[in-house]
């Protein structure tokens, strides 16, 4: 298939939402390109695949990551999306401009062993299947709206939370200083009354020490 499959007419054959499957020879990209009207959004997964000789059949692996770009050929080949993933995953974008976008896939292993994906390239290449979504935004927005609900109400929680800590906060503050004017209160009021002790005392001192005076003047009169 992969000799008979032209980059230009995958990208013909591709629906608003389609999958189907080509395959890559080893670390070598594999690019087709997409002619998007302005403010579309595109959502891609994919799944990277081996085969296996035991099973007969292909399967995923651990060891194969694949890098996808994404470049606006009008506008300079400006990258719109890098993003390097796992055997399987997703991405996305939205058209800033109307125009082709080049899309590609390259290969990796995630161990560095090059040689092993020349190895599969002579067991078959790599099979990665591509399941592409292009419409209008608002259109596939709707598919993911209950996530976006989701989203917006573990916000809003989050935000309900914040809103109980900062009253907690406030509450706390308050309570500190009803306590520091309290303690500032309470520690005047000791202050002025062990001036008025230590007055009281002075006085009374000064009374006893005078009617001793006093009394020893008259006993030695006597």
């Amino acid at each position: 298939m992969r000799s008979i499959l032209p980059l230009l007419t995958l990208g013909a054959i591709l629906a608003p939402v389609q999958a189907l499957y080509f395959f890559i020879d080893g670390q070598a990209p594999k690019c087709f390109f997409e002619e998007l009207p302005k403010d579309t959004i595109v959502v891609g997964h994919y799944t990277a695949e081996e085969y296996d000789e035991q099973k007969r059949a292909w399967s995923e692996h651990d060891g194969l990551n694949i890098y996808i770009s994404v470049d606006e050929i009008f506008d300079n080949d400006h990258r719109v999306v890098s993003q390097k993933g796992s055997s399987s995953g997703r991405f996305t974008f939205t058209a800033a401009d109307s125009g082709d976008h080049k899309i590609c896939f390259t290969p990796s292993s995630n161990s560095g062993n090059n040689a092993w994906l020349s190895v599969l390239s002579h067991m078959g290449g790599i099979k990665l299947t591509l399941d592409l979504a292009i419409g209008e935004t608002s259109a596939l927005e709707s598919a993911d709206k209950g996530k976006i609900q989701d989203i917006v109400q573990k916000v809003k929680d989050l935000n309900g939370r914040l809103q109980d800590i900062r009253r907690e906060q406030v509450f706390q503050r308050e309570r500190e200083a009803e306590f520091r004017d309290q303690s500032e209160s309470t520690n005047a009021r000791v202050v002025r009354w062990t001036l008025v002790q230590l007055v009281i005392l002075g006085i009374t001192c000064a009374w006893q020490l005078s009617h001793l005076r006093s009394f020893f003047i008259k006993q030695k009169l006597t």
